[in-house]
């Protein structure tokens, strides 16, 4: 612990203090002691080091200057610090934080701060002496002050493995312009880069910084650096393989570590730290000693209370001690915490990342299964109009049930997707409900019809007649909802009911309800009924078919409107989904004519549209298509092509492809419209995950028909953009 601690704490005083404190030769006194202090630490002279900071300490006793003692016992506590003796070293730390209670110090608070976050340091507390390094510096702006603090988080960055950071910070400092220790930064930057270089598997930068600090630390007799220069490129030539260099650094260390003069310096400084350490402890010791004395011989009551007040204050001093020895467990339990929440952020950030894998790959699944499903459906109703026989009539029936079946299932997946990524955005557009609900009813009475099964809407009439809402979702969810409930209803009956709570200015809250006296739901089921892909049973599931995704949908799709989904059911007595919803009207909108078309009404022959389309069998099947409603077609393969033939060309429609190589459907249908505003323009497209119906009307297009459709639904679409708007011209 603090490995490299005893490398990254240099020494550091505010010649401005000193100056202020005293005049003359005392001044020039005192600096000379520090200057002398700074040599010898930077030479790993420990003994002289010590020697002149107890010199320092006697003039500041004799001058009962505080100041000056808060800087020495910092340097003690510093210097023992760098030796390993922790407890020597927060001796001397506690005492100069004594003295700084009562003195306005900026300096002193800085420089006590900066050793905290030295002693978190040495903890392991990374984070708690980070925070305590940037307090330190706004304490103190001091050029060197501001160069230890940044060595010092270096140090922690390389801990953190945050190794940026900590390039950065020794990089600063290897071009540092320090007027005390520039040499000496230097060579503890190059030293941390050449460790930081090997840890990250560079070792030929590692050697590089490794030479640079030899060279440094020899030129100025670094002794300490000089051993661990020549230690960190014996180490990285062994990895290397150069045994011949590595050989050659080890020896050189070898001969430092085994000298005399090491041996016997090494003796010297430890007698002359224990000598001084004895020294100030017994000064201490006196100090008490005296103190008790004259307490003993006075007998008046001030004396007394003088007694009471320092045993008092010896019960706080335990108690203080006590509360740091909690606050450092305390440290050390935020540093775990702060630990374990990296943990989870990176769980989770896997966990987001494995959903956007599974989305981009439903996405793209889904999406490229539409192409060929396209055919499959396409030509399934080909063949189902060219009077096959009785036999294969049978088999194309059961291909068309299965290509639509599996079209409901990727729409189905298509549409949970666009969910879970947050893709979807409730629209804002007035539509009338009634339309809305009548549609949905009309479209599933042949299910109804099959399943003996009456359908029946129920709409209060006071309900406005134009709503402002998003009439497609809200499409979406009676068409699950409904079609659930058919689904399980035999020779019984299903009602959609929606009735009018309430009406304020321009805001209406509406129930709505879908209710049937089918098979119902047991409660166990409806624990589980809105979870995707559930079905209640595999037994419902073998039996009525189905994705299980209709009711996760519903639930979803009320959610972006505020709203939630409710269940009354009793098994063998029916169900019924209930929910609200508010929404925006106009209650002074005047109906408007309704230009509304069958299929009867349209006249498709002699009919001429451009099928935009890249695809070379989804040509040849829509142009099928187009053919056996008579209308004629050109085909464009891509969107340029697009562009030059509806320049040259005169057509009924456009049938846009949106996904094609070069310039997008989207792109093309801008350009075309720059020259023409009239044309309708259909967009034919298998939606993926990142496509928005908004971004296709927005380009120009009159309306949007999904990859792979319904013969009946394509028509439709071709017959109202053309036609409506022939209608609506003539009127």
């Amino acid at each position: 612990m603090g490995k490299y601690l005893l490398l990254a704490l240099h020494f550091f005083l505010c010649t401005q203090v000193i100056h202020a404190q005293f005049g003359g030769s005392s001044t020039e006194k005192v600096l000379t002691i520090f200057q002398e202090f700074n040599q010898y630490r930077h030479e790993n002279k420990f003994d002289k080091a010590l020697e002149t900071l107890n010199e320092a300490a006697n003039i500041a006793e004799n001058n009962e200057d505080e100041k000056l003692l808060v800087d020495t016992y910092h340097q003690y506590a510093r210097i023992y610090l760098e030796e390993g003796d922790y407890d020597a070293a927060i001796f001397y730390w506690d005492r100069a934080g004594k003295f700084l209670k009562y003195n306005s110090y900026s300096y002193g608070q800085a420089f006590h701060l900066y050793l905290d976050a030295a002693l978190r340091y040495t903890e392991g507390n990374n984070f708690q002496s980070l925070k305590l390094l940037e307090e330190s510096r706004k304490l103190s702006n001091n050029r060197n002050l501001t160069n230890n603090i940044l060595l010092l988080e270096a140090y922690i960055f390389t801990n953190i493995e945050k190794y940026d950071d900590a390039v950065k910070n020794l990089h600063a400092l290897i071009v540092n312009s320090d007027d005390q220790e520039r040499a000496y930064l230097a060579t503890k930057a190059n030293l941390q880069l050449s460790r930081i270089s090997v840890t990250l598997n560079d070792l030929e930068e590692g050697v590089i910084h490794s030479k640079a600090a030899l060279e440094v630390a020899q030129k100025h007799g670094y002794a300490k650096e000089i051993k661990e220069a020549y230690q960190q490129l014996s180490n990285i030539y062994e990895q290397t393989g150069d045994f011949s260099q590595a050989l050659t650094y080890r020896k050189e260390l070898e001969q430092i570590k085994d000298s005399v003069f090491n041996v016997q310096k090494a003796m010297i400084e430890s007698k002359s730290a224990d000598k001084i350490k004895f020294e100030h402890q017994t000064n201490e010791l006196n100090k008490l000693q005296i103190k008790n004395e004259e307490l003993s011989e006075s007998k008046n009551r001030s004396e007394i209370t003088a007694i009471l007040t320092s045993a008092f204050l010896t019960i706080i001093s335990l108690l203080a001690v006590s509360l740091f020895r909690n606050n450092q467990i305390k440290l050390k339990t935020n540093d775990l915490l702060y630990t374990k929440n990296k943990e989870l952020e990176l769980a989770r950030d896997a966990a987001v990342s494995a959903m956007e894998a599974k989305t981009n790959f439903l996405s793209t699944v889904t999406h490229e299964l539409r192409t060929p499903l396209y055919a499959v459906t396409g030509l399934t109703h080909l063949l189902l109009e060219e009077n096959p026989s009785e036999h294969q009539k049978e088999h194309l029936k059961s291909l068309k049930f299965s290509g639509e079946y599996l079209l409901n299932f990727i729409n189905d997946i298509l549409q949970i997707n666009k969910i879970d990524a947050d893709k979807l955005e409730p629209l804002k557009i007035e539509f009338k409900l009634h339309k809305v609900l009548t549609d949905v009813v009309e479209s599933l009475q042949q299910n109804a019809n099959e399943n003996k099964t009456k359908l029946l809407l129920d709409y209060d009439p006071n309900i406005p007649k134009t709503l402002l809402g998003d009439p497609i979702k809200l499409s979406q969810i009676f068409m699950n909802l409904v079609g659930n409930a058919l689904k399980f209803t035999k020779n019984g009956k299903v009602e959609v009911i929606a009735k009018m709570l309430n009406q304020e200015d321009d805001q209406v809250k509406l129930y709505f309800e879908v209710r049937d006296n089918g098979i119902g739901i047991s409660e166990e089921q409806q624990k589980h009924i809105f979870d995707s892909f559930e079905q209640g049973s595999i037994q419902i599931n073998r039996e009525y078919g189905g994705t299980g995704l209709g009711l996760t949908i519903v639930k979803s799709l009320l959610g972006l409107f505020g709203s939630t989904i409710h269940l009354e059911s009793e098994l063998d007595h029916g169900s019924s989904f209930y929910f609200e919803m508010d929404l925006k009207c106009d209650s002074k909108a005047v109906d408007e004519v309704a230009f509304e078309l069958n299929n009867e009404d349209f006249e498709f022959k002699g009919l001429h549209v451009l099928v935009v389309e890249d695809n070379k069998i989804n040509q040849v099947i829509t142009k099928k298509m187009l053919t056996k409603k008579e209308i004629t077609c050109d085909i464009a393969n891509n969107g340029n092509e697009a562009i030059d033939m509806a320049k040259a060309n005169t057509y009924d429609a456009i049938l846009m492809d949106i996904h094609m190589p070069g310039i997008s459907g989207e792109e093309a249908t801008r350009q075309i419209r720059k020259f023409n505003q009239d044309i309708p323009i259909i967009a034919l497209t298998a939606i993926s995950l990142d496509d928005s119906l908004d971004s296709f009307y927005a380009a120009g297009c009159n309306d949007v028909v999904t990859k792979p459709f319904k013969p009946e639904v394509f028509y439709q679409k071709i017959g109202e953009n053309i036609f409506k708007n022939r209608v609506q011209g003539s009127v």
